[in-house]
């Protein structure tokens, strides 16, 4: 879903006294199925819109047509801007003018929440931090909603975060930011270690602590994202596989490992040589344990072990029962 188009829908709604689906698709030249469902995505944000069915029906904004956006509460505003934030892709030119145009028509009392909520977050389409796994869009983020109001209210939270195969430990962090990237979302935030980022698929609670944030003079949440993310990529690349793959394979490890992979020589009988990146033999092996003997790993050692020991595993599990 578009931010830019959900702002137009907005600006739109602001100067008829009743909208109808069809024309606000005529005017934004989509579907009216996808009009309606704008209109549904501004009602559950919080921005008050509201449907009347029947002849003469529409959609109205609460309040009826207005020049400027003083009906609206802060809380209303915020959630609109974060639409156009880390759930967004980059902004276009026309998004900036509108967003720009938003903020003019916002009374001084609120403007100044609502940049900051235009502030709070940022795209990447790049790739997926995450630590040793940058892979794969997030299934839920139920406790998305107050991680970014604590974002753009500038509150210290304490949270529980669960890393893959561990317990869930609870860390303060003061909020920052929150970035987007390949299906999933991060928190930037300060913690007593430094500038960190957590996945907030895997935050599992959410407190605040009372104390306020106060965000460092002259901080660039891209910039500082770049930075991260980088440190993020070196993890990812940290060890190297090498070996053959069967023919008709290439879709599937592209997948594995995320494009990760480069191809060497095809040999006479349709295998080819294949090199892949990682954060450590280990990791790469359990990725492509599920291809079977469709992969043969030479080197290192430790991906080898790594092999053999998911294989020895599968086979007391699956295999036949030992003979009576």
């Amino acid at each position: 879903m578009r931010a830019d188009r959900l702002v137009a829908a907005l600006l739109f709604l602001q100067t008829r006294q009743r909208v109808t689906a069809a024309e606000l698709a005529a005017e934004l030249d989509v579907s009216e199925r996808t009009a309606r469902r704008d209109l549904e995505a501004l009602a559950s944000a919080g921005v008050p819109v509201y449907s009347q069915a029947g002849q003469g029906g529409g959609w109205s904004l609460v309040g009826g047509a207005r020049t400027d956006l003083t009906g609206l509460t802060a809380p209303e505003i915020r959630a609109l801007f974060l639409l156009t934030g880390a759930d967004s892709a980059a902004p276009n030119q026309e998004t900036r003018t509108a967003l720009r145009k938003l903020v003019r028509a916002l009374p001084s009392p609120l403007r100044e929440g609502a940049e900051a909520a235009a502030r709070a977050g940022v795209a990447d389409g790049a790739g997926v931090a995450d630590g040793a796994d940058w892979t794969g869009a997030d299934t839920g983020e139920p406790l998305l909603a107050p991680v970014q109001r604590a974002v753009v209210e500038r509150r210290e939270l304490r949270i529980g975060y669960a890393r893959p195969g561990r317990d869930p430990h609870e860390r303060t962090v003061r909020p920052l930011g929150i970035a987007a990237k390949a299906g999933a979302r991060y928190l930037v935030a300060d913690t007593d270690r430094g500038l960190r980022t957590f996945r907030i698929g895997r935050v599992t609670s959410v407190a605040e602590t009372g104390a306020p944030v106060v965000r460092p003079e002259g901080f660039d949440l891209a910039a500082v994202w770049r930075t991260l993310a980088a440190r993020m990529e070196d993890r990812l690349v940290a060890a190297t596989v090498r070996g053959r793959a069967a023919p008709g394979t290439e879709q599937i490890l592209e997948g594995l490992l995320d494009g990760r992979i480069r191809y060497g020589e095809r040999t006479p009988d349709g295998w080819t040589a294949i090199e892949a990146d990682g954060p450590s033999p280990e990791v790469i092996a359990a990725r492509l344990a599920g291809l079977g003997a469709r992969v043969e790993l030479h080197e290192p050692p430790e991906a080898r072990a790594a092999l053999a020991r998911v294989g020895a595993e599968l086979a007391a599990l699956y295999g036949p029962p030992p003979a009576p």
